[in-house]
């Protein structure tokens, strides 16, 4: 009988809660920047929208970095885009919503392949190329971008934001986070405890233990319980964890702008 999946917490929720709040002040002031870049880049300014794509869902790698619970991308992603709309008045609309579950879908699917079990660089790489690419997907069905000029600049930079500012940077802020102690409540923080504990001598006790197929217990930072095939869980979660394509509309057209 496999185990029972790990609920998430209470503790977890109002973290979860945090993150999406202030991720949805955070894209809301992201939408000011690209009118900024926008003007920036003259003629080219329609294709701003995908240089600062990434930006607009870098929540949903770094919620499920932190929790490792599923859903919890996707969550982030969609009170995110409820604040912008309910508080901040993104003129999207509640379309922003749809923008929000896709792009959220699209970032969470890295870490579902891995059965949110890895969260080494190049799951995070894989999140954000698939977020791009589900960004991507939504803009060629709401405005049909597949029969307009620079369909092969919206998709490479739509790729290439989401593997930069989406991905990779969920990785970098969340070990910084980590780095703080603020996170050593949650997974991210035992998980980070449990690879930097101190490795002592092998005792009789660990002996015995490990040809039962299990590390030994410890305490805190101690080596976390092996599955059947001698992995080390606390070593796989080492390795893992505006305008967007939906927020975006054709250029020129402020209603797109998150």
């Amino acid at each position: 009988m496999s185990a029972a999946r790990p609920r998430v917490t209470l503790a977890e929720l109002v973290l979860l809660a945090v993150l999406a709040v202030v991720f949805g002040f955070l894209y809301w002031a992201l939408v000011q920047a690209w009118g900024a870049l926008q003007l920036a880049m003259g003629p080219f300014g329609d294709l701003a929208q995908h240089v600062l794509i990434g930006g607009w869902m870098v929540a949903a790698p770094l919620a499920v970095y932190i929790v490792r619970k599923p859903g919890a991308g996707v969550a982030v992603e969609l009170v995110a885009a409820f604040v912008e709309v309910a508080f901040l008045g993104s003129p999207v609309g509640p379309m922003l919503l749809v923008v929000g579950l896709v792009q959220g879908v699209g970032a969470e699917a890295a870490f579902a392949l891995t059965r949110y079990r890895r969260y080494g660089w190049g799951v995070f790489a894989l999140s954000g190329v698939l977020a791009g690419l589900a960004s991507t997907a939504l803009g060629v069905v709401r405005f049909g971008w597949l029969t307009q000029d620079w369909f092969a600049w919206r998709l490479g930079l739509q790729v290439v934001s989401g593997l930069v500012l989406c991905g990779l940077l969920a990785r970098v802020v969340g070990d910084a986070l980590a780095r703080t102690g603020v996170l050593d409540n949650t997974p991210l923080g035992r998980a980070r405890r449990g690879r930097t504990a101190p490795s002592g001598g092998v005792t009789r006790d660990d002996a015995t233990a490990s040809t039962d197929g299990l590390a030994p217990r410890t305490g805190d930072g101690g080596v976390a319980p092996t599955d059947a095939s001698g992995r080390d869980d606390t070593h796989v979660a080492e390795g893992g964890s505006g305008v967007t394509a939906g927020r975006t509309a054709a250029a020129g057209d402020p209603s797109g702008a998150r």
